[in-house]
């Protein structure tokens, strides 16, 4: 995972890999604290060849925890592998981050 601070408040996280359950721990830890010290994070997604359930739950939790927190939370960059499971789990509307097709 590759970060960047683009500013003091807006904070951007590049997901390389895998976003699957032998990822989430760490991942975790590091959307946690990034939710905790800046008022803007993006996260994105550009990289992740696969994604799973333990991949989506945390997207759940860091957008959930982003309200908590004050922390405007976005998605960018969505791969195949990620909308694949957004889709699959109908969740593509609860992020409500605007997805480009590609062709």
């Amino acid at each position: 995972m590759k970060e960047e601070t683009v500013n003091k408040e807006h904070h951007k996280m590049i997901i390389e890999g895998e976003l699957t359950i032998f990822t989430a721990a760490d991942t975790k830890t590091r959307l946690m604290a990034s939710l905790e010290q800046y008022s803007v994070l993006e996260i994105d997604l550009s990289q992740v060849t696969e994604m799973d359930s333990a991949g989506l739950q945390l997207l759940i939790l860091a957008k959930n925890e982003g309200v908590t927190h004050d922390c405007s939370l976005s998605l960018t960059g969505h791969t195949t592998a990620v909308l694949d499971v957004l889709d699959l789990c109908n969740m593509l509307q609860f992020f409500g981050d605007p997805v480009v097709m590609s062709s």
